[in-house]
């Protein structure tokens, strides 16, 4: 099996036809990382005398410095350093998924052609740290898996229509269950779905480091000081979203940042890490890696829908071994607020939700 990889690179050009060099951005990561500019030398593989022209020339054309040294403490980067190695991680968060989608989907198509296999399960699903991690798990065991994310709703539209074998989507647990349900029950009970457990996992307010803003509340939204980041309209965690603030009786024109979104959680933890906003909604994994303070709110079960009969498939077979072994599991397990005890577990609707 042939691997697909798409990273993102971006570049500077002052529109002069000079163009900063492309390893400035991931020198400067490197830097913030390892602390001196020695040690990201030797990560990447560069001498240390190129490294200080990249960055010497770097800060000529800013006319700022990019690195600061100081005794004792190695290389820092100025808040110039700091803006650009953020935006840097920004587009990561914002991409990576978009990429790693694509690259699945070239990934399943070089594999029917070389091999005409026809049993490469196709999996739609919201974007979430587990579901990178079953698509890690069988890059490792060089199995191929067609990949789209998508929205919650996107994907079971797209399993009731025949468009794929599997579809991952989320509900909240408790009060909030039931009326997200309807947004999905449509497209569950014409395709005749069994559900698949994936992980629970919990959700909650993500703040900047400190809180400074002292955000420990829906309501504290409301104060103009606070600037919040959303989730896109249709994505699942939008939809919780709004019906969190209803529940609330906060009314969305009275947050600032509202109609600011981004398409997953990691790049909202990321737009906060980076300063444009205060608070954001989301998983906690994300809010662990980016520094950021979490308040945990409420959990949610993350399902794969399939039809009855592709329970027995040849090409459902390897994620339901993958879903219930015990490596898979301390995977999940190892992801901050997620749980897998259920993982593999196969549910009627009915089991899962009630009448």
């Amino acid at each position: 099996m042939f691997r697909v990889s798409i990273k993102p690179q971006w570049q500077l050009d002052r529109g002069q036809g000079a163009t900063l060099l492309p390893r400035l951005i991931e020198l400067l990561v490197h830097i913030d990382e390892c602390g001196t500019l020695a040690a990201a030398c030797q990560r990447m593989g560069l001498s240390y005398r190129y490294a200080w022209g990249v960055l010497r020339d770097a800060s000529r054309t800013f006319g700022l410095p990019l690195v600061v040294s100081r005794r004792g403490r190695g290389a820092v980067l100025s808040a110039l350093g700091e803006k650009l190695v953020w935006a840097d991680r920004r587009i990561a968060a914002r991409l990576t998924p978009v990429f790693d989608s694509l690259a699945s989907e070239l990934e399943a198509e070089i594999e029917r052609a070389l091999s005409h296999a026809q049993g490469i399960l196709r999996l739609h699903a919201s974007h979430g740290f587990a579901v990178e991690a079953l698509r890690r798990r069988f890059h490792e065991q060089q199995i191929p898996l067609d990949l789209k994310y998508c929205t919650s709703i996107e994907a079971l539209s797209a399993l009731a229509r025949g468009g794929c074998d599997m579809a991952g989507f989320h509900v909240p647990v408790g009060e909030f269950e039931q009326p997200t349900l309807t947004h999905y029950q449509r497209d569950l009970r014409s395709s005749g779905a069994r559900l698949i457990c994936l992980a629970t996992r919990r959700l909650g307010l993500m703040t900047a480091r400190g809180n400074a803003k002292q955000v420990h509340s829906w309501q504290d939204l409301t104060r103009p000081e606070v600037r919040f980041v959303n989730r896109q309209p249709g994505a699942g965690t939008r939809l919780l979203i709004d019906l969190l603030l209803r529940n609330a009786r906060i009314d969305p024109a009275q947050i600032r940042g509202y109609d600011t979104h981004e398409f997953t959680h990691a790049a909202v933890a990321a737009y906060i890490a980076s300063g444009m906003a205060d608070v954001g909604f989301g998983v906690e994994t994300p809010a662990q890696r980016f520094g950021l303070d979490f308040l945990p709110l409420i959990s949610e079960r993350y399902f794969f829908a399939c039809r009855t009969d592709a329970l027995q498939s040849v090409a459902m077979q390897p994620v339901l071994a993958e879903l219930r072994s015990a490596e898979f599991r301390a995977v999940i397990n190892a992801l901050p607020g997620y749980d897998a005890m259920t993982s593999g577990q196969v549910l009627t609707l009915n089991d899962a939700f009630g009448d």
